[in-house]
């Protein structure tokens, strides 16, 4: 038989393993129509750096369930991908820019700029799927696609014209929100509201022609520049005679006037509030209801413009500043309070929003809204946990016109032309070469791009090659399940849906599986500022790739954050080593190619392990169709470790080492028939070591990759048996118990009667005398239905339908046992005498440290402890 190395070492095999499946082409699965589809599509990640620990969390997840369901016979196809990032990209991109050259993005030109995206694309992206393939990602690397590649370029066109020409995408003038430092509108979605603390600032407004005033309230006094109204709830009675009348703006002078609306809230503030349409979308509705003008008072950099009259040309903050310094001393300041409110931020750059009246183009989301909505509440599609339909449901019950234009030059490029003649818009899917109202061949397109979850929200079609009806799209389409964090739910998971239903007209996927985010081992969030970030290639370089995917899964509940420390590091990697050290010892017992079971002349302990495999299939086939990996990690673990490992392994020995070679060919089949499917329930978890593994126990087949997953076999199943071996077990547990009490050497062999309680037990124990004899350091066993034989010197346990008894003469030399005893009582009474001298001393409890004091009283109550068990132990030997 072949013999694996004597030592785990994951870099001996890992690399070599990998290059072996993809040589093969086991990623890549033909379309058969015997066979049935099991498609997941990759959350692309970003080309902007390399692999971190909530990648590593994802892909593992994703690359369990697709080894799975190859192994269960499926098609099974694993899509991958990268996504271009417009604003992180952008950023990334210019920064290099800047630092190679000095240059701004204007300065070097978009064609320029490009070509340095485009590289930058090629080595980030060839990175960041190099690493995926080092954690085992069993992806059809043929199929890799890239959100800006040919295939989904075409799809994001084909998808923005067919929208526009539905009258479901449009240009307009609208709030929206602006990052001023990436210079770039953002969606709702990009904007990450934080608790602020701020102020709140009484201004006086006066009335024209009267000496009285009104007081507003606002979080932001700069924007009363383009303030073109005041409104009041129309029901507030404090402001019944004040509506319809003029007030005088402050520091501008212009006119405005007092209007009544119910968007109004009378417990803000004053009551009364000031409108801005060109900075609130809350105003903008109101302007637009009340036929409001709008003014815009900012750039683009948030500095103010010329609209902000003296205070053009300063920052929004700088302008605050001058601002409520002018008021003050105008007098028109009334108070200033302390105000908590939520501050939006740029999701990227961490930039406070600035909400701005721009012409973008949106996407009208009510009519793709609904139908998102309805395929979720009818079980269409279902969220692991479920609990993760309420941020999805409350989303799109919410949900405003998605902005979906950039000012950016990395992404999609609208496919919009303007025409310099004659004003007209055309939308096309190619690029057209004269305007399609009045023929002049003076057109212009859209400077902006798509924003990045536009062309992300087709991933599932595109990436078969939508709008062509490809064979891929008929067979694997739709797919199956999205494994995603719970933090791209609206970002993403959404957009796919709504996208899907559009123009699959049907749904994407039938399950979401959510899981939550990596944290360090005080839960704590992985961050460059922290300082607490783990590098999972490290993890891999150090420990190999099996021993982070286990550590990544063990224990983890879909939807939960989970903590990543070193310890569990330690103990996956002591389970792969425990995994290999019982695989070499099967291996170095199987003596010929036979890959038979032989169920003919079965031991107690080979059914017993035979029904604890059976069970184990049964529970962790079932756990992944719950999407409960890591319930059926933890399982596996404790049947490789504590079952086989631990105790049937030991319950081998005495057949293996016996002279019966018919038991001896059984033991081996069943050695060799557990560890086989084992690894193979193991295999979608730790794919390397299973396979090198797997490689040399005789098998049929090629790779583990691609064989069978086992099945629940009812003729396994020996109940009965496997209660009795589990009853032997607990006697050999208690009677190893019992000697290390007594401190008797594992060498010395000693006699154990077993106690038992009826003629049903004394059958289990004659089945199982020579597992004890072997196992248990037993020189005899005796098996006793008579209690009134049992000696009265001896160590006894309770064990199910008995007990098991260790004459003490058999174990010990009673007088010197006697003697060692009295020693060691005289010992600890010094301790106790010691302690309690000190405790009943005023000043050593006053004076001497918290710690110290505590530790004398720990030592106290172990010595007493011990005192009772050495005098329980003498009176059981002097007796």
């Amino acid at each position: 038989m072949k013999e694996i190395a004597k030592t785990y070492n994951p870099k001996e095999f890992e690399d070599r393993i990998y290059a072996f499946w993809m040589e093969k082409g086991y990623f890549t699965p033909k379309i058969d129509p015997e066979k049935q589809p099991f498609t997941i599509v990759i959350p692309p990640p970003n080309i902007t750096g390399q692999l971190h620990m909530g990648h590593a969390l994802d892909n593992t997840l994703q690359d369990i369930l697709i080894r799975w369901k190859r192994m269960q016979g499926y098609a099974a196809l694993w899509i991958p991908g990268s996504d271009h990032a417009s604003i992180a990209t952008e950023i990334k991109v210019l920064d290099t820019i800047r630092e190679e050259t000095g240059l701004t993005k204007e300065e070097i030109g978009r064609e320029e700029f490009l070509k340095r995206a485009w590289a930058w694309k090629d080595k980030y992206e060839n990175r960041i799927l190099s690493q995926l393939k080092k954690l085992g990602s069993s992806c059809d690397w043929i199929r890799t696609r890239f959100t800006m590649d040919e295939v989904c370029s075409r799809a994001v066109r084909e998808v923005f014209v067919s929208l526009y020409e539905k009258g479901l995408i449009y240009r307009g003038d609208r709030i929206i929100n602006w990052c001023p430092d990436c210079n770039t509108a953002l969606s709702d979605a990009e904007v990450e509201h934080k608790e602020q603390k701020g102020h709140l600032w009484y201004i006086k407004y006066p009335i024209k022609g009267e000496d009285g005033y009104v007081v507003i309230a606002t979080t932001r006094p700069e924007t009363m520049l383009g303030d073109v109204a005041v409104a009041v709830n129309p029901d507030d009675k404090r402001y019944k005679d004040v509506v319809g009348k003029t007030l005088i703006l402050p520091l501008v002078g212009r006119e405005i006037p007092v209007i009544a609306d119910s968007y109004v809230d009378p417990s803000f503030g004053t009551g009364a509030v000031k409108v801005t349409p060109a900075h609130d979308p809350n105003d903008f509705e109101m302007g637009t209801r009340h036929n409001l003008p709008f003014i815009n008072i900012m750039n683009e950099n948030a500095i103010i413009n010329e609209n902000g009259g003296k205070y053009k040309g300063l920052d929004r903050y700088e302008a605050r500043e001058k601002i409520v310094e002018d008021l003050k001393n105008l007098g028109l300041l009334l108070k200033v309070e302390d105000h908590v409110h939520n501050v939006g931020h740029c999701y990227r750059c961490d930039t406070v929003v600035e909400p701005l009246l721009s012409k973008q183009w949106f996407v009208k989301m009510e009519p793709l809204a609904k139908p998102a909505l309805e395929v979720v509440k009818e079980g269409k599609i279902k969220f692991v946990p479920e609990r993760f339909e309420k941020i999805y449901t409350n989303w799109l019950e919410n949900i405003k016109d998605w902005c979906i234009s950039r000012q950016l030059w990395w992404g999609h490029r609208i496919p919009a032309w303007y025409c310099d003649d004659c004003g007209h818009i055309t939308v096309s899917r190619k690029d057209p070469q004269k305007c399609e109202a009045c023929g002049s061949i003076h057109i212009h397109q859209d400077e902006d791009v798509l924003d990045t979850w536009f062309s992300s929200a087709l991933w599932p079609f595109s990436t078969m090659g939508w709008p062509e009806e490809t064979e891929d799209l008929r067979y694997f389409y739709p797919t199956d399940v999205l494994v995603t964090g719970y933090d791209i739910i609206f970002f993403w998971v959404a957009r796919m849906i709504f996208m899907s239903l559009e123009f699959m007209k049907e749904v994407p996927f039938k399950h979401v599986l959510i899981h939550g985010l990596v944290r360090d081992a005080q839960g704590r969030k992985m961050s460059k500022s922290l300082g607490n970030g783990i590098d999972p290639l490290e993890v891999i370089e150090k420990y190999g790739a099996d021993t982070l995917r286990f550590t990544l899964v063990i224990g983890n509940a879909p939807g939960n954050d989970m903590r990543f420390s070193q310890d569990k590091v330690e103990l996956s990697r002591n389970f792969a080593n425990k995994l290999w050290n019982a695989s070499r010892y099967v291996l170095l017992n199987l003596t010929d190619n036979d890959t038979n079971l032989y169920t003919e002349g079965l031991t107690i302990a080979d059914k017993w392990i035979l029904t604890r495999y059976n069970n184990i299939v049964k529970e962790v086939t079932e756990n992944l169709e719950k999407f409960e990996l890591g319930i059926a990690a933890t399982k596996l673990y404790d049947f490789v470790w504590s079952k086989f490992c631990d105790w049937y392994i030991e319950l081998s020995k005495p057949v293996l080492y016996s002279d019966n070679l018919e038991a001896k060919k059984v033991t081996k089949s069943v050695l060799r028939y557990v560890l086989d499917n084992t690894l193979r329930l193991l295999h979608p978890f730790m794919p390397f070591i299973t396979e090198e593994i797997w490689q040399n126990l005789p098998h049929e087949g090629e790779s583990i990759m691609i064989a069978e997953w086992p099945k629940y076999k009812e003729e396994l199943d020996f109940t009965e048996e496997a209660k009795n071996a589990e009853i032997i077990m607990e006697a050999i547990r208690t009677i190893r118990n019992l000697r290390a009490e007594a401190n008797v050497s594992p060498s010395k062999k000693a006699k154990v009667i077993v106690a038992v309680e009826n003629e049903n037990y004394v059958k289990v124990f004659e089945v199982g005398t020579n597992y004890i004899m072997k196992l248990a350091g037993a020189s005899e066993v005796v098996i006793e239905t008579d209690k009134s034989k049992i000696p009265h010197k001896a160590l006894s346990g309770a064990i199910e339908g008995g007990l098991v008894v260790l004459p003490l003469e058999d174990l010990i030399d009673l007088e010197e046992e006697i003697k060692r005893l009295n020693e060691e009582r005289q010992k600890v009474i010094s301790e106790i005498e010691r302690a309690q001298g000190l405790l009943n001393n005023e000043n050593f409890v006053k004076k001497a440290p918290e710690k110290v004091v505590n530790a004398e009283r720990e030592k106290l109550e172990k010595y007493t402890a011990m005192l009772k068990n050495i005098e329980e132990r003498l009176k059981l030997l002097k007796s």
